[in-house]
């Protein structure tokens, strides 16, 4: 993964506002890659608080999500549990 066109290999690392995330050119072959791609264009699945370009293979955060933006089937205590062990 690159970010603001630096490459990056921090899975834990927090995006801000404005950051370009894009896919490694290493990666951008893998079938995985092609297959979440494709998939995200054909569902419109794209949040509103970011933008993705398909070809480029990059995505913007405009702005954090807020709570209501999420969906309501997330359990943030299982979250908060798993990353307290």
């Amino acid at each position: 993964m690159e970010l603001n066109g630096k490459s990056l290999n921090v899975a834990s690392y927090q995006v801000k506002a404005g950051d370009v995330v894009s896919i490694a050119e290493r990666a951008r072959a893998q079938l995985r890659i092609q297959e979440s791609l494709t998939q995200s264009q054909d569902q419109d699945r794209v949040a509103s608080w970011c933008d993705v370009d398909g070809k480029k293979m990059t995505g913007t955060l405009k702005s954090l999500p807020e709570r209501s933006d999420l969906a309501q089937d997330i359990n943030e205590s299982l979250i908060v549990e798993l990353y307290s062990k």
